[in-house]
């Protein structure tokens, strides 16, 4: 039987143990392991590595732990600075520390101006202080800082969400499980509420760098694109309950050719169907056996498109992917979103697309004709 992966705490489960050390201290109590009561019930044992006196107040620091989870915080260090504020009442005011973003877009759980730090944490912050004081208007500010986020922040998806300066003090119950695939997707789609907010109705979804890259390229707005991943059809939905007009599908065939088959979560060990979708339309295309049999042969989608340009098939062939991508995943939601697909190759060239994809292009300005 497998072991079973250990789940850890989030940042702001360590920003409120931080909290918690500090007001613990205070009282001259206990608070080199806190006890916390997360959102959903569970109980956390955390370690609280200092409290010391700073400028901002009184500082814990707590070492992100994050079980068997791959999240790219684990072990950096987390500091929050409690300052009790004038006066008898009020409220906690939450303040952005190195490392830690601020939003500049609409369109997420924070309004612009506000540090990143989400309702989850800001929560549980708030539940701890009500804990410990038995009142839930004790004026404080709480300054929460992760040194180390200036530099990962650009491994996350934040610089696409408008959250500028760092990283995004996140967790909805506090507790940290190994990330399900479910968790990942769901963190994927506030960049759907991002685009919307920035009143953009028409989207383009790009699997990953390379669309994007080369999308950009190309003079198609930043702020209207979406990094799917492989959960390509659970993104497209997300974007139909949020009313998305049209959708435009730009990438590299490699990815695109499996929604052209129907496949709407793309990872390779779970579909892979590319050649054998680009032979079924050569041969459709009037491709000869032999030529079929050198797709089929042929070790990546760069090579087999070596193989339809010497048949002269490349230009249909591509064509009619894009039609079939977009009419597959139109159909994938009920009609519900028109979409049009771009294919292009590593290099950045044009494979591919259909009619409506155009349409979309020529609305965003687009200079790039369709030579297909």
């Amino acid at each position: 039987m497998a072991d079973e992966l250990r789940s850890g705490y989030t940042t702001g489960a360590c920003a409120a143990a931080g909290v918690k050390a500090v007001l613990l201290y205070e009282a001259g109590l206990e608070w080199e392991n806190v006890e916390l009561t997360a959102l959903d019930g569970t109980k956390l044992i955390i370690p609280v590595q200092a409290v010391r006196e700073t400028a901002r107040g009184l500082e814990a620091e707590v070492i992100k732990f994050s079980g068997d989870d791959p999240d790219i915080t684990n072990g950096v260090s987390v500091f929050t600075a409690v300052r009790h504020l004038p006066g008898e009442q009020g409220e906690i005011i939450f303040k952005a520390g190195e490392g830690i973003g601020r939003v500049t877009k609409p369109g997420l759980s924070v309004a612009v101006g506000e540090p990143s730090i989400n309702p989850g944490p800001r929560q549980l912050i708030r539940q701890v202080v009500a804990e410990l004081s038995g009142r839930e208007d004790l004026p404080l500010e709480v300054t929460i800082s992760i040194p180390a986020g200036v530099e990962l922040a650009r491994q996350t998806l934040n610089p696409v969400l408008g959250v500028e300066g760092g990283l995004s003090v996140i967790g909805t119950t506090g507790v940290l499980r190994p990330m399900s695939e479910e968790g990942f997707k769901n963190s994927l789609v506030p960049q759907i509420d991002v685009a919307r907010a920035a009143g953009f109705a028409d989207l383009i979804f790009v699997p990953g760098k390379i669309g994007e890259r080369i999308a950009l390229r190309w003079q198609l707005p930043q702020e209207a694109m979406v990094q799917t991943s492989n959960f390509i059809g659970f993104m497209l939905e997300a974007a139909a309950k949020r009313d998305v007009k049209r959708i435009m599908l730009f990438g590299h065939i490699g990815k695109l050719v499996k929604v052209a088959a129907g496949v709407f979560y793309t990872h390779n060990r779970i579909a892979d169907a590319r050649l054998e979708t680009m032979s079924a339309y050569a041969a459709a295309a009037g491709m000869s056996t032999q030529g079929v049999q050198q797709l089929l042969a042929s070790n990546t989608t760069e090579d087999a498109l070596a193989v339809l340009t010497a048949y002269n098939l490349r230009q249909t062939v591509c064509r009619r992917l894009a039609q079939q991508a977009s009419m597959r995943a139109e159909r994938y939601l009920f009609q519900k979103v028109q979409v049009g697909t771009v294919l292009v190759s590593l290099t950045g060239e044009l494979l591919g697309m259909d009619d409506m994809a155009a349409q979309m292009g020529r609305a965003w300005g687009w200079e790039v004709q369709d030579e297909t």
